[in-house]
């Protein structure tokens, strides 16, 4: 989580929301995103999307069914679908997106039983230091 919150950083200092990703196969990082919408031109490049095209690039196959994405912040409905169908394992994330939310604060499409997949979801790690980031992001933009 530690490196993810490094990669939130690095976004919110290129002027992007501060958010990061990391996904994990047998210890190893294999896939790594920093939220980059706005440089990429691309709504797509959430820091889960990025993290998740890197692994699967990396193993060669879109399933990544012994994976662990760590994410600064509760994935929205899209990068939570995207958990799903890569058929991740386990997500783990710090603070809770209480406006777009996709696994938690507003739907709970990760691990839906409605879905052929349910992703195991730890929530909370390094929370107040997720949050921070974000709470300083918004305040100076304001």
């Amino acid at each position: 989580m530690r490196e993810a919150l490094d990669l939130a950083r690095q976004a919110g200092t290129a002027g992007e929301v501060p958010v990061g990703a990391v996904l994990v196969v047998n210890g190893s990082v294999t896939g790594r995103g920093a939220n980059s919408p706005i440089a990429r031109n691309d709504p797509t490049a959430h820091a889960e999307i990025l993290a998740l095209r890197e692994a699967a690039q990396a193993a060669g196959n879109y399933r990544l069914e012994e994976a662990t994405l760590y994410a600064t912040l509760e994935p929205c409905a899209m990068c939570a679908g995207a958990l799903v169908a890569a058929r991740v394992k386990r997500l783990v994330f710090g603070a809770r997106d209480l406006r777009f939310g996709g696994v938690r604060s507003k739907f709970r499409i990760a691990d839906s039983e409605l879905l052929n997949h349910r992703v195991e979801i730890v929530e909370g790690v390094l929370a107040a230091e997720c949050v921070e980031l974000l709470q300083s992001f918004f305040e100076a933009r304001r």
